[in-house]
């Protein structure tokens, strides 16, 4: 089956999380990743817990179906490789502060005198412009300056990190749809081109449909409200006999289905409750309604009368129940693969893209450190093995 993105070089220098999702994103769409590595070190995230057989799990997650070299950029011989490899690819993805490459001599300014028509994605905490742009981030620093960290947790409490690190994943989303973007456009133009993308900007971009809305209309910061909306209700995460369970609940005829369900139809036309906005205002008692219906059900007793009323629900799942979800199960959003040993068997997440024209399935395990160098070296730039076999003596790959 052909993909779209097949014969689209790409050379990924990333590390940690945002930028290996990226790339992953698209090797699900065909591209060829060549993975760039220090020799001897590699990703990061190849030695970072949790640990399977003494490699990281999250490292095995984020590089499938890629290919690893070995190269040591801090020399002028391993530069200059690097500018060979970028005149045979298309796209070079890295995710280093804004100013690393600008001192390595790889910057875009410097790559595209080597191909003109190279596309480069830069990830960033802050983007190449602006104040903040030198800045090195990490994902909670993002996370507390895009104001997310404000937002999240009950009211009153200390701003809150979110559980996962929310733009790690999120940022490298974005980044792929530019990256097809400038692919298009090359395709298009024969024009190469450089992409900013700042994880910052990215997660601010989240907060614009209802809390940078209020303040730019009403000039109001609105509170933390912790599982509740602040524009909707009920909306809330309801203690159940056996856990929890949200309810969320967007439409008068909603509401009132829901209150025939839970045996208050008297409240049916109550002015306190009639309309959302009046449910917002009276949501402690509206919760405590809905509180006391399902503290004494189980969670599938609950989700069994509320689906019969259309009324929209779901459990609080944790992670030992979503790895055996049968729902993601079956769209194989966890896939068992096999490494070789002694890793053996691993469950790691499934593509997450569904196309009905594209196989977007896991086609090669990640790559072990270098793995590729003696196909990418001979069969991309013409090395023999004697030079390969030299430049690995000298530390190069």
């Amino acid at each position: 089956m052909t993909k779209p993105l097949e014969g689209i070089k790409i050379l990924d220098m990333t590390r940690i999380a945002a930028g290996p999702y990226c790339t992953m994103l698209l090797t699900s769409l065909g591209a060829e990743v060549i993975k760039v590595e220090e020799p001897g070190v590699g990703d990061g995230q190849r030695k970072l817990r949790p640990f399977v057989q003494d490699v990281g799990y999250t490292f095995l997650a984020l590089n499938r179906s890629k290919k690893s070299v070995t190269l040591n950029l801090k020399t002028e011989k391993g530069k200059q490789i690097f500018r060979e490899l970028v005149e045979k690819g298309q796209v070079v993805v890295e995710n280093f502060s804004s100013e690393a490459m600008t001192k390595m001599g790889l910057s875009y300014e410097d790559l595209k005198k080597v191909n003109p028509q190279i596309i480069y994605v830069s990830i960033s905490g802050f983007g190449h412009s602006g104040p903040y742009s030198s800045k090195i981030a990490l994902d909670p620093v993002v996370q507390a300056m895009s104001g997310i960290m404000s937002l999240t947790g009950e009211r009153g409490s200390p701003p809150m990190r979110v559980g996962v690190g929310i733009a790690d994943l999120v940022t490298p989303v974005y980044a792929a749809v530019a990256t097809l973007a400038a692919i298009i456009h090359l395709m298009n133009t024969g024009q190469g081109q450089f992409i900013d993308i700042s994880m910052q900007d990215c997660m601010f971009a989240n907060l614009v449909p209802e809390f940078l809305g209020d303040y730019v209309i009403h000039n109001r910061v609105l509170p933390k409200s912790g599982n509740r909306h602040p524009f909707l209700a009920p909306l809330n995460c309801y203690k159940a006999s056996n856990g929890y369970i949200v309810i969320a609940v967007n439409s008068n005829e909603w509401w009132n289905n829901l209150l025939k369900l839970i045996g208050k139809e008297e409240l049916i036309g109550d002015s306190r409750f009639s309309r959302n906005r009046s449910r917002v205002e009276n949501v402690d008692e509206v919760d405590a309604l809905i509180q006391s219906w399902t503290q004494d059900k189980s969670i599938a007793e609950v989700i069994n009368l509320l689906g019969e009323a259309h009324i929209p629900c779901g459990p609080a799942l944790t992670v030992d129940q979503l790895a055996n979800d049968p729902h993601l199960l079956a769209r194989e959003m966890i896939k068992e693969v096999d490494y070789p040993q002694p890793i053996g068997k691993l469950k790691i997440p499934g593509s997450p893209l569904k196309l009905s024209a594209i196989d977007t399935n896991i086609e090669s395990l990640p790559p072990s450190l270098g793995e590729h160098n003696e196909q990418i070296y001979s069969e991309l730039l013409g090395y023999d093995s004697t030079k390969i076999a030299t430049l690995k003596e000298e530390g190069i790959i």
